[in-house]
C-alpha cells in the first residue's frame, strides 16, 4: 500500500505555564493521502488550528511538539533543523490563513509578494515569475490580472484577498495545502465560491489539503474524510458520507444534528449542552462525558482509544463490546 502523503501519529502540543503545562493536542493521530481533501472539524478550542501550525511547524513560543511524529512522504519533518524547515513550507507545504491580511504585506504589490514566493522555491527569472504570478491570479479567478498584479493587498475585497492568499500557497505547487478556517470572514455566498476554487485549483495541481473548519456543511461539501477533534483529540475520523449520514461518536452526533437541512421539518436543532473544557480543565476519561447524554460508567475514568467501526475509528466506549455489553453500537 501506497505511503500516506501526510502521516502524524501520537502528536502531542503543551504549553508551559507557571501553573503547569497545558496540553492543546494530546496523543494525535491520522493520515492524509496524495490528492485528498482531508476535514478537520470541531468546536472553537477543539485544537484543529493548533494541529495544522504543529505540522507545518509556526507553533509559537512557548508552545511546543513534546511527543509523536510528522512525516511528510515519509520523512520526518518535526525535529528539522529551522531552516530545512523553512524551505519545505511552501515548497512542499502550503498554508491558507482564516484572515488573508495576515498572510498579506500591506506595503507592497501583491505582484512583488507572488513574485517573491515564487522566485524562492524556484530559479525562474524576474520576468518569468511576473508572467506566472499573472497566470496565478487569472488561475484563481482575479479580473484583469495584468492590472490587479500591480495592486495593493487593500485594493482587493475580502474574498479577492483571499483568493490572492490562495494564489500565494499554489505558488511552489506543494504537495499539501494546509487550509485554516480558509471561508470564516466571508459571507456564504462568497464562501461557496472560495471552497469550489480551492478544490479544484488542489485537484489540478495534484495537492491534498487539509481542510480545517468548524463548519460541518463545509466538510460534507468538500472533504473526501473527516477527522473530529474534542480538546485536543481525536473524536472520530472516516469518509465523509459515511460520518455525516452515520455518526458515531455522540459529539459528532450533535454537530450534525445542529446543522439546519433545507426541507427538514424540525421545530428546533440539536444542541450539545455545555462548551468546549479550558484546556485547564480538561476533565479525566473521555473529555466529551460531561456533555454526553450517553455517558455509562467507563467515561469519566478511563480514556478511548480509537476503535475500528466499519470504514471509520471512533474514540468511544460505546463501541468497546466489553464495556457496553455489545449492545452500545446504536
Amino acid at each position: 500500500m501506497k505511503t500516506p502523503l501526510l502521516q502524524v501519529r501520537n502528536l502531542r502540543v503543551e504549553f508551559p505555564t507557571r501553573r503547569g503545562v497545558l496540553t492543546a493536542v494530546d496523543d494525535l493521530s491520522f493520515d492524509i493521502h496524495e490528492g485528498e481533501v482531508l476535514g478537520v472539524v470541531g468546536e472553537s478550542g477543539a485544537g484543529k488550528s493548533m494541529t495544522g501550525t504543529a505540522v507545518i511547524g509556526l507553533l509559537e513560543p512557548p508552545g511546543r511538539i513534546a511527543g509523536g511524529e510528522v512525516l511528510l512522504r515519509g520523512r520526518r519533518i518535526d525535529n528539522l533543523p529551522y531552516e530545512e524547515l523553512r524551505r519545505i513550507r511552501g515548497k512542499e507545504i502550503g498554508m491558507i490563513f482564516q484572515d488573508p491580511l495576515t498572510s498579506l504585506n500591506p506595503l507592497y504589490t501583491v505582484g512583488r509578494q507572488l513574485v517573491e514566493t515564487i522566485r524562492t522555491h524556484s530559479d525562474l527569472s524576474e520576468g518569468r515569475a511576473k508572467a506566472r504570478a499573472v497566470e496565478l491570479l487569472a488561475e484563481v479567478g482575479i479580473p484583469a490580472p495584468e492590472r490587479r498584479v500591480n495592486q495593493y493587498p487593500h485594493q482587493f475585497s475580502g474574498g479577492m484577498r483571499q483568493r490572492v492568499v490562495i494564489a500565494l500557497a499554489l505558488c511552489a505547487n506543494p504537495r499539501l495545502v494546509i487550509a485554516d478556517e480558509p471561508t470564516t470572514a466571508l459571507d456564504v455566498s462568497i464562501q461557496a465560491q472560495i471552497i469550489s476554487l480551492l478544490k479544484r485549483l488542489c485537484s489540478e495541481h495534484g495537492a491534498a489539503v487539509m481542510l480545517i473548519t468548524h463548519d460541518m456543511g463545509v466538510i460534507a461539501e468538500t472533504a473526501d474524510r473527516v477527522a473530529v477533534m474534542y480538546a485536543g483529540r481525536l473524536a472520530e475520523i472516516g469518509p465523509v458520507k459515511d460520518v455525516v449520514k452515520h455518526a458515531r461518536h455522540p459529539y459528532t452526533h450533535g454537530l450534525m444534528g445542529s446543522i439546519p437541512i433545507v426541507g427538514q421539518d424540525l421545530d428546533r436543532l440539536t444542541q450539545i449542552d455545555g462548551s468546549m473544557p479550558r484546556l485547564s480543565e480538561i476533565p479525566p476519561g473521555c473529555p466529551f462525558h460531561p456533555r454526553c447524554p450517553r455517558v455509562f460508567e467507563p467515561c469519566d475514568q478511563e480514556r478511548p482509544d480509537p476503535i475500528p467501526v466499519e470504514n471509520s475509528e471512533v474514540a468511544c466506549w460505546l463501541y468497546d463490546d466489553k464495556r457496553s455489553g455489545g449492545g452500545g453500537h446504536g
